[in-house]
């Protein structure tokens, strides 16, 4: 690797002066092309068409997806293509590097449709106008970008925290550019395109109104493998066929993909949850009367929520406060620069920016806030230093873990929201989702200006492709979860569009503003135990330093998600893990696809199944209806 870094020892004892001055000398290359025409228009394409990924896999499970890599290899292979054929020049490592970080602001800008947004649709019943929207969630990456880049002269710059999937990212942008045949980047693209093509066709394929358009009724898969046992006889639980408590095989690849990424000891909690909640719990209440015997995923949900979100809440809400040394290393030092010039105030964005800015954009904020949601003005306002406190928080965690405690501070907004307004649902999603968004979203960007730092690029440079991004996701992830909702918003987490992050700000704003009595006493005893058993899990895993085989958010989510999914992740999780397991040939076409490059596979097949996905959904909703 030919990225050179400073030595534990250095990061330690070196002023920040000194490290600048390092870094000016050793990393910095200013005259590379960086953010040019092609970088600029490559990022926003890449990254409004990858944005719809996540869009699909937050729909279906409530996270969101890093695109940068993908985007990485993509526009690498594609110029690297178009040199050969003489159409153009290849890319720089710098324009690669400007580009993602266009892609991936583009990228986090479906987070609020799937969490606050969808939620307050939800409990209101109201369609927010597609301007308003699309406003609001500028506003918010726009105030992400403003509070990420202060924060990167500390947390970057000085302390050099790793950025764990940052630096991996730096990385494989370093070796592929450092490969002057090009091979494993094409390696790597074609895995993509490969895996996406497949799980395209396979989406297509499943879609039996599309197929029939197409008159080809005779290739359609079942849109779930186990569909034709139910012509034989109908399986059941208490009564219950298994079908109504989702309990079936899809033939989508998606959530297998998903399921790759994620691990055996959070994929194995999945299992586990959804075979406690669907084969035992959701029978026997639906059994005994406490959910209607129509079932369906939205009945069984709204009761099992209350036990999941609990469990989670207190497994991450514990989580994050029994640190409290990495709270206060966090705001420790923030108003205290160590002495010296900056020598970098050249290429940093100046600081008058965000002194301006940030109180710019937050009053913006808070009166759309006020305007779109009927958000009273100081509550919108206070929304802002919020943000600072708990963005120094995440970015800490982020950049030691890649792991950013956003549903623990979500949690934890709410809550401040709840005692200042209480009663009020709608003013407890909106507003709490202002601090709630931004700092997602400021702490993922930052993680994306770490790949920039160890390459030499130039930090404005990314600033303006972070909002070069923003625009991009904005302009086509809005206009396509408007299409799929087709101005219904009873659809919001249903089977067809089960959204578990909406269901949980939406489950959070209910209990807070409404209290525990207007829930059955069944559900109030699932909060109590599942709160307690989260807590329990959690406290087990530090005190055996993460060798305890649960985890509490896998299995708390379980009780949101659909069986199928889990079984599916779960799946895509054993698959991967076998694959590791049996493949010895280092050299073998197995290995080099399923183990050396298992996120580049598991991407692309996420990627044209979520993209083909939605297209399908808008079309049986419109063209096809």
């Amino acid at each position: 690797m030919s990225i050179p870094e400073l030595t534990p020892e250095q990061i330690r004892t070196m002023t920040l002066e000194e490290k600048d001055r390092w870094w000016l000398k050793n990393v910095y290359k200013g005259d590379m092309p960086q953010l040019t025409v092609r970088s600029a228009l490559t990022g926003m394409l890449l990254g409004g068409v990858l944005c719809l990924t996540n869009l699909y896999v937050g729909i279906r499970t409530g996270w969101t997806l890093g695109v940068g890599i993908t985007s990485v290899i993509l526009s690498f292979a594609a110029f690297k293509v178009l040199a050969k054929i003489g159409l153009g020049s290849e890319m720089t490592v710098l324009e690669n590097n400007a580009m993602q970080s266009v892609a991936t602001s583009a990228g986090y800008m479906t987070g609020p449709l799937i969490s606050s947004m969808a939620a307050y649709m939800s409990v209101t019943g109201r369609v927010i106008p597609w301007q308003q929207t699309l406003v609001w969630v500028v506003l918010l990456g726009v105030l992400g970008v403003l509070f990420a880049f202060p924060l990167k002269k500390r947390f970057i710059n000085d302390e050099q925290l790793p950025f764990p999937e940052g630096y991996a990212a730096g990385v494989v942008m370093d070796n592929l550019h450092a490969d002057a045949g090009g091979g494993a980047g094409i390696f790597k693209a074609k895995i993509l395109a490969v895996g996406a093509l497949l799980s395209a066709a396979v989406e297509t394929m499943g879609n039996d109104a599309v197929m029939k358009a197409m008159r080809l009724g005779w290739l359609t898969l079942p849109e779930h493998w186990d569909d034709f046992v139910y012509k034989w006889f109908t399986p059941n639980i208490l009564g219950t066929p298994l079908r109504d408590l989702t309990i079936q095989w899809d033939s989508s690849i998606v959530m297998v993909a998903t399921g790759g990424l994620m691990g055996p000891r959070v994929a194995a909690s999945l299992m586990l949850g959804a075979i406690v909640n669907y084969v035992f719990l959701a029978p026997w209440m639906i059994h005994i009367g406490v959910i209607p015997k129509d079932a369906g995923f939205k009945n069984i949900t709204m009761w099992a929520l209350w036990g999941g979100v609990a469990m989670m809440t207190t497994a991450s809400v514990y989580s994050f406060l029994s640190k409290p040394k990495m709270i206060v290393d966090s705001v420790k030092g923030m108003f205290g620069r160590r002495a010296g010039s900056d020598v970098l105030e050249d290429i940093e964005l100046p600081m008058s920016l965000f002194v301006v800015g940030i109180p710019s954009i937050g009053l913006l904020t808070a009166w759309a806030g006020h305007a779109f949601f009927g958000v009273q003005w100081w509550l919108g306002m206070l929304a802002v230093p919020m943000v600072f406190v708990f963005t120094l928080i995440a970015v800490n965690a982020t950049g030691l873990t890649s792991i950013t405690p956003i549903g623990a501070l979500g949690k934890l907004t709410q809550l401040t929201y709840g005692a200042l307004a209480p009663g009020n649902v709608t003013t407890n999603l909106m507003a709490a989702g202002i601090t709630g968004e931004v700092t997602s979203s400021a702490a993922n960007l930052l993680m994306d200006i770490k790949p920039g730092y160890m390459l030499g690029g130039k930090p404005r440079h990314q600033a303006v492709g972070h909002t070069l991004g923003i625009v991009a996701g904005a302009a086509v992830s809005i206009p396509v979860f408007y299409a799929i909702m087709h101005g219904d918003t009873t659809v919001l987490m249903s089977d067809k569009l089960p959204m578990p992050g909406a269901m949980i700000w939406k489950a959070v704003a209910v209990i807070l503003t409404k209290g525990f009595a207007f829930l059955h006493p069944t559900a109030r005893w699932a909060v109590l135990i599942g709160g307690i058993l989260g807590l329990l899990m959690e406290i087990a895993q530090q005190r055996t330093h993460g060798r305890f085989w649960l985890s509490p958010v896998g299995f708390g989510l379980a009780f949101i998600l659909r069986f199928a999914d889990c079984w599916a992740m779960g799946v895509g999780a054993l698959l991967f893990w076998a694959a590791g397991r049996l493949c010895r040939d280092q050299k073998s076409l197995t290995y080099r696809a399923l183990v050396e490059n298992q996120e580049t596979a598991c991407a692309g097949v996420i990627a044209g199944g979520s993209i083909i996905g939605l297209i399908l959904i808008v079309l049986q909703t419109t063209v096809l209806k």
